[in-house]
């Protein structure tokens, strides 16, 4: 990612001093994965800052969902590191590093079924308010209005609060996916990963959620991690690209320099070096 220049004090204050640049909230170090002789991720260096959103992109299985897999402790790295707020967390599994505060939403919805609506996002507010096991759900809500009215709030932003009181089952797959971004937000975590958050989702509602992590990423306390295959909505959000290729990191910038690139149009757009359109 570019760095940032700073400007020389004005001569007016000369004991002032530039600010000092951000530190990543996420990195990873030649991080990588293989499984036999597959070498899904290959040795991926990437920083990711506070207050931005990285879309990461590639043709299918170009490594993108194994990498945050990666990130989020889902799987082990057979090399490398991960690095979270400057401290190495490799080794850490997927729920400790949810409680330090690297959230994730699914490529799948990753919910519980059996449970309604509200209850899920229960959940998800009892664990970020440190109450105890799932177990508890039933025992502390009526002593706790405030997390239930926090609760409440998340099902508003992601316009499911009239389905509250519904079965998970029978939500349709659209809303399914707000719901998991409802529990996203209500853990608060201070990295949010979102695998294709529009997949499967209709037209109608692929606004709602795309308007929340807008939402987020103009809050601007937050780094923002995206695997997403539609071009409108990398254009929309992107703050920077990442472009993987056959596991390795072969494009990282600015969105119109990294589309602009060669390599992009060739791996990722389909588009030779002279410029015709490949259909293989």
């Amino acid at each position: 990612m570019a760095t940032s220049i700073n400007r020389p004090a004005p001569e007016s204050a000369p004991s002032l001093s530039p600010s000092p640049s951000p530190s990543p909230s996420l990195s990873t170090r030649a991080l990588s994965i293989r499984f036999g002789g597959h070498v899904a991720v290959d040795r991926v260096t990437a920083d990711f800052y506070p207050g931005t959103l990285s879309v990461i992109v590639g043709p299918n299985g170009a490594g993108k969902t194994t990498y945050f897999n990666l990130l989020s402790g889902q799987l082990a790295a057979s090399a490398g590191s991960v690095h979270f707020k400057g401290v190495d967390i490799t080794r850490l599994g997927a729920a400790r590093r949810t409680q330090l505060g690297i959230g994730r939403a699914f490529q799948l919805t990753n919910l519980f079924p059996k449970l309604s609506v509200e209850e899920n996002v229960r959940l998800a507010v009892q664990s970020r308010a440190g109450l105890g096991p799932a177990a508890l759900l039933f025992s502390v809500w009526f002593n706790h209005r405030e997390l239930i009215e926090r609760a409440d709030h998340y099902l508003e932003r992601v316009a499911l609060s009239q389905r509250r009181r519904a079965s998970v089952a029978s939500l349709s797959h659209g809303d399914k996916r707000k719901l998991e971004v409802a529990m996203l937000l209500a853990l608060a975590p201070t990295v949010m990963m979102f695998d294709e958050p529009t997949a499967g989702m209709s037209v109608d509602e692929v606004p709602v959620v795309l308007d929340l992590i807008a939402q987020v990423k103009a809050a601007g306390q937050h780094t923002i991690l995206l695997v997403e295959h539609k071009m409108d909505v990398v254009r929309r959000l992107a703050d920077r690209i990442l472009v993987l290729h056959n596991g390795a990191l072969v494009a990282d910038g600015e969105p119109a320099a990294v589309m602009a690139s060669p390599i992009v149009q060739q791996a990722y757009l389909g588009i030779t070096p002279a410029g015709a359109t490949s259909h293989a």
